[in-house]
């Protein structure tokens, strides 16, 4: 009995430890490149770690709350509907990452680039500017999505590659 607990305490810590390194490694990214991590125009480099939960569903914490905090200390600050809508789509796509991923670990890419050219870029005009045309809203939307894409292809896939090779997977909680 006391060995099975010491085991569920090492897992947990093992995924608070990943998680919080994900966090935090998120928001460092995020933050230091603040004029390509916020606005229409955007390319999250730290979005290359959505690829995490194609591997292990337990990354997806790590990335949500890395998101919310990114999103708090957003320099331009938009509000709670981008606090909280960036974070849901970031959600959002992790669980559809892991659903996805776990049948073709390269489309596990996808949901993150349509969440967020979605969500994130659905609301984006709406926060921006004072009138919106629904050109604007569909012109962010795939915006939004397009920068996803070049972050996943570039550096999301060749870390889905090196993760799925090295065996570094089997390592994650």
């Amino acid at each position: 009995m006391v060995r099975s607990e010491q085991v569920r305490n090492k897992a947990l810590i093992r995924f608070i430890v990943y998680n919080g390194i994900v966090a935090a490694l998120y928001i460092v990214l995020t933050y230091f490149l603040a004029p390509i991590s916020y606005g229409p125009l955007q390319a999250r480099i730290s979005e290359a770690m959505t690829v995490f939960p194609i591997f292990s569903f337990n990354m997806i914490p790590g990335l949500t709350i890395g998101c919310l905090v990114s999103n708090l200390i957003n320099p331009d600050n938009l509000g709670p509907v981008d606090i909280i809508g960036g974070t849901l789509a970031t959600l959002i796509a992790g669980i559809f990452s892991r659903i996805i991923g776990k049948k073709n670990m390269w489309l596990g890419i996808i949901p993150p680039i349509v969440a967020n050219g979605i969500i994130v870029g659905g609301y984006l005009p709406f926060l921006l500017f004072d009138t919106v045309t629904w050109q604007e809203v569909l012109l962010t939307m795939l915006s939004v999505a397009a920068g996803e894409a070049v972050v996943l292809v570039v550096i999301g896939l060749p870390l889905v590659a090196v993760i799925g090779k090295t065996g570094l997977k089997n390592k994650l909680p």
